[in-house]
């Protein structure tokens, strides 16, 4: 197997805090992870792992994601219509209900505020939701992987080219915070490597065989407990399964529209 050239500014920066530059070094391609050690207190997740135990937990939809990855707050590519965007009333359905389950957990502190204000202080400004005909779509997805993901990519711009959002996103982050992580397994692994038209000879299910991303450079980044790990998911990324323990983090899509204010959404 012949490995590619290495890009010496695909590196994962270790910081203290986000900031502006990590961010958009980001969306522009010239770093390839940033992750904030310590982000929550161990106490705080596990007031969060407690607080979950309560929430009503579904799977993504069967017939779209093979392996079982349980969540709580929906997720867009669950609630595609047949002709394009989504359908509306099954996706503003659970929107509603779910934040009003969310807020009746009364779990503080919030993880996804947590998240949203540190984020908005490293950008300069506060995030809001993404919108979708001046509705705020859902943002904070809870998720619970354990069997693990197949090598994929997420672009809402190519994913919904009918402009889904109000907004106009340029560049698209993928954020998470883990709450609970397994003592082995559950890895990200993230590729310099974006989806190319002929990569559709690849496809299985919702992602595509390993053998798309073989030789291209990799890192390899097992979750910890309180950590935050933001990167850019048009580049192709997996996720190992973990035997035996639970790997569940708060998740969701940072968007940098043409306005320049961060936009997030799950």
């Amino acid at each position: 197997m012949t490995t590619t050239a290495l890009d010496l500014l695909f590196t994962l920066v270790e910081a203290r805090a986000f900031i502006d530059r990590d961010i958009a070094a980001l969306a522009a391609g010239t770093a390839g992870a940033v992750r904030i050690p310590g982000f929550l207190a161990a106490a705080d997740c596990a007031c969060a792992v407690e607080a979950i135990e309560n929430l009503p937990v579904v799977t993504y939809a069967p017939e779209r994601v093979t392996v079982k990855i349980s969540r709580f707050g929906p997720a867009l590519n669950d609630y595609r219509a047949p002709k394009g965007g989504v359908d509306a009333d099954r996706y503003w359905q659970a929107t509603d209900e779910s934040r009003a389950i969310w807020t009746r957990s009364g779990l503080r502190p919030d993880p996804l505020a947590v998240s949203l204000e540190c984020l908005g202080r490293a950008w300069g400004a506060a995030i809001s939701p993404a919108t979708i005909g001046g509705r705020a779509a859902f943002g904070g997805t809870l998720r619970e992987i354990n069997e693990g993901a197949l090598v994929h990519f997420d672009e809402v711009e190519r994913e919904h080219p009918k402009a889904l959002f109000d907004q106009a996103i340029t560049a698209q982050l993928a954020f998470n915070v883990w709450i609970t992580v397994p003592s082995s397994g559950g890895k990200t692994r993230l590729w310099r490597r974006r989806w190319h038209p002929t990569d559709e000879a690849h496809r299985e299910a919702y992602g595509y065989r390993r053998d798309v991303v073989d030789g291209h450079q990799e890192l390899r980044l097992p979750p910890r407990l309180g950590e935050a790990l933001l990167f850019n998911p048009a580049n192709f990324h997996a996720v190992e399964p973990n035997p035996g323990d639970r790997r569940v983090a708060f998740a969701f899509f940072l968007g940098l529209p043409s306005t320049g204010h961060l936009a997030y959404w799950s």
